[in-house]
């Protein structure tokens, strides 16, 4: 089974809750190339086996998302020492298969009264990572129209929620600080490479920025813009391991820092 086919069943499983859920992460990139404002680039997306859905925790989710997926051929590998336990829904072998994972945003301390880690919940069946900064992924999510013609095998067209470029963006600056040095480079490749996409809408994703994002964020707005300028202000060591994961392109680290740059300076302002 390859990607698409796992992908394919996986949007099936969870048909009945594409009012709820959103890609974000890597799949949410690779969809994004399936949007018709998308300029179509000629190299392959960042792999990734995993794929992330986000969910707002407040909002109810009726059904049981859990049994759909079992349904589906997934199964529910549990791990960690929280309540509930972190979990993946793995299709396929769990060291090379398919799976998805889900997520909500954490607010607060990141305790609990207890004194227990606020880490997962249980919602609709499935077990959720709350992560930090995950609010952001929840504004203005665009719809994808997905079927046989954009290559994922599906009986019939099924649309899909996923997180606003501008938003996928914005929240890889406000998470740069908890990332691992090999994840960080990663971020700025599908930021780049969301910029090559979407380059003739960063006017457009200012005024989103002004309108939506930005109000959404409050102080944390200042947080982005000093984020960015600071990751892009000269070609740096994240910067270089950026330009040495494709291995279908030779890409210039001089080019991603200037074109980012560039459209952060556009995308941000005031």
């Amino acid at each position: 089974m390859n990607d698409l086919e796992a992908f394919a069943k996986l949007v099936q499983a969870l048909a009945a809750w594409r009012q709820q859920l959103i890609f974000i992460g890597g799949w949410g990139h690779r969809l994004h190339r399936l949007d018709p404002r998308a300029n179509r680039p000629d190299y392959q997306p960042v792999f990734t086996r995993d794929t992330d859905l986000a969910f707002a925790n407040k909002e109810p989710i009726e059904g049981d998302i859990k049994q759909s997926l079992l349904q589906h051929g997934f199964k529910e590998e549990l791990s960690g020492d929280h309540r509930p336990p972190a979990a993946h829904y793995t299709l396929g072998d769990e060291a090379s298969g398919f799976y998805a994972e889900f997520l909500t945003p954490l607010a607060g301390s990141g305790r609990k009264r207890s004194g227990e880690a606020d880490a997962t919940m249980t919602k609709a069946g499935i077990s959720a990572q709350k992560i930090r900064h995950l609010d952001v992924l929840l504004v203005d999510p665009w719809i994808i129209s997905l079927g046989q013609q954009e290559g994922v095998p599906l009986p019939e067209r099924i649309d899909v929620q996923v997180a606003h470029p501008l938003c996928f963006m914005v929240q890889k600056f406000l998470i740069q600080q908890y990332r691992p040095a090999n994840k960080r480079a990663q971020d700025v490749l599908y930021i780049y490479d969301t910029i090559e996409l979407f380059g003739a809408l960063l006017d457009e994703f200012n005024e989103h920025w002004k309108a939506r994002v930005a109000p959404a964020l409050g102080s944390l707005a200042d947080d982005v813009r000093k984020i960015s300028t600071q990751t892009f202000a000269e070609v740096n060591d994240m910067i270089r391991d950026a330009a040495r994961i494709p291995a279908d392109r030779d890409l210039p680290p001089e080019q991603i820092q200037a074109t980012c740059s560039y459209a952060f300076e556009r995308m941000l302002r005031s």
